[in-house]
């Protein structure tokens, strides 16, 4: 059993996390444990982890949210000629339930509904989020170009899952099995896994709906460029054995470039992956990652700012969010530096960046908790 974590000397990784790691890499079956530069305690086992086994599978490292992903989207929108102020307002009606037909949507996409559709296409809350976003800087043109994406046209960011449904599925397991593990082969990981799927598809078809609810509401077209889930477990021979890949919060680096956002106050990077992507489990980080616990966050910036304050950033973009408590625990200081955690994937060879994106309206939610 192998346990790495690609950090640099100066990224600040959580004693506890590391110790969830070691403590996850010693279960039976496990191959490989890879803490990625945004690892983070979770609940049991750590957020921004991967992890590899050999004829066992553990429901618990996939976590409730199956299927969780980041996708996005180019639209026709020019950078210039955006109303930020309008185009905040028009931003209604997001967080309940699609009045259209969901099992016609679902159908589409060629996916069966679930039971949880009054979610189907709501963001959710925690750090869940759809984001306008604006090209920076463009790294490597050709590789922008060849995702048909334009210097100056908005993009359109949307991480969600499975909402509910995730839940369900991770209960039904608990209350069986507990936080064990799943021979490979038997029927109850068989069982399992066709759930997992379902909750994937179903959680995938939840993004594209997002974004067709916040393109109509700003009158925009818009076209998928990628869509990466970083909850899952699925199948491998990469690793010289019949094994299982765990991502719990790590971006998958065998299906192509992906987003890795920072907070809503930092830039997102498009990056490109390279490499032979053994070491790291083909996996990359989802995120900024969290420097501090929900609990700790609003404690800690209450006095330093006001919620207005949080609702604009540094980088000119505004925020959504009114839900109190939610905008204070999603604050921007409460994560780590995003620089700092995709310089460490560069510097260990895994990514190349493509582009640095600005955030210029991140929507989370307009009522209270959701």
């Amino acid at each position: 059993m192998t346990v790495h974590i690609i950090a640099s000397p100066g990224q600040w990784i959580e004693g506890e996390a590391e110790r969830q790691l070691r403590a996850t890499a010693a279960l039976p079956g496990m191959k490989l444990a890879v803490g990625m530069p945004d690892l983070h305690p979770g609940k049991g086992s750590p957020i921004g982890a991967a992890f590899v086994s050999e004829d066992i599978l553990y429901p618990n490292l996939v976590g409730s949210d199956i299927g969780c992903g980041m996708a996005l989207w180019r639209t026709d929108a020019a950078v210039r000629v955006l109303k930020q102020d309008k185009a905040v307002r028009r931003l209604a009606g997001l967080d309940g339930p699609w009045d259209g037909d969901t099992a016609a949507w679902l159908a589409a996409d060629g996916v069966e509904p679930s039971g949880h559709e009054a979610s189907l296409g709501t963001i959710g809350g925690g750090n869940h989020f759809a984001e306008l976003q604006a090209p920076d800087v463009v790294a490597d043109p050709a590789a922008f170009a060849a995702l048909g994406l334009v210097p100056d046209r908005l993009v359109l960011l949307v991480h969600s899952g499975s909402r509910g449904f995730g839940e369900a599925v991770l209960r039904a397991h608990a209350a069986i099995h507990g936080a064990s593990g799943l021979p490979a082969g038997e029927a109850a990981a068989a069982a399992y896994l066709a759930r997992h799927d379902h909750a994937v598809a179903w959680a995938r078809s939840s993004r594209r709906l997002i974004a067709h609810r916040f393109a109509t509401a700003l009158g925009v077209a818009t076209e998928r460029v990628l869509d990466v889930c970083h909850n899952s477990v699925v199948p491998t021979a990469a690793f010289g054995c019949r094994c299982w890949l765990h991502r719990k919060g790590a971006a998958p680096a065998d299906q192509g470039p992906v987003v890795i956002p920072g907070s809503r106050g930092t830039l997102s990077y498009l990056v490109r992956p390279v490499g032979d992507q053994v070491a790291n489990a083909a996996s990359l980080a989802h995120g900024a990652g969290r420097k501090w616990r929900r609990s700790e966050a609003r404690e800690r910036l209450e006095r330093r700012f006001t919620p207005e304050a949080l609702r604009r950033t540094p980088l000119g973009g505004r925020v959504v969010c009114e839900d109190k408590n939610l905008l204070y625990e999603e604050a921007p200081p409460a994560y780590k530096d995003v620089d700092r955690v995709v310089g460490d994937l560069v510097d260990a060879g895994l990514v190349t960046i493509v582009a640095t994106l600005r955030p210029v309206i991140t929507y989370k939610t307009r009522g209270g908790r959701t």
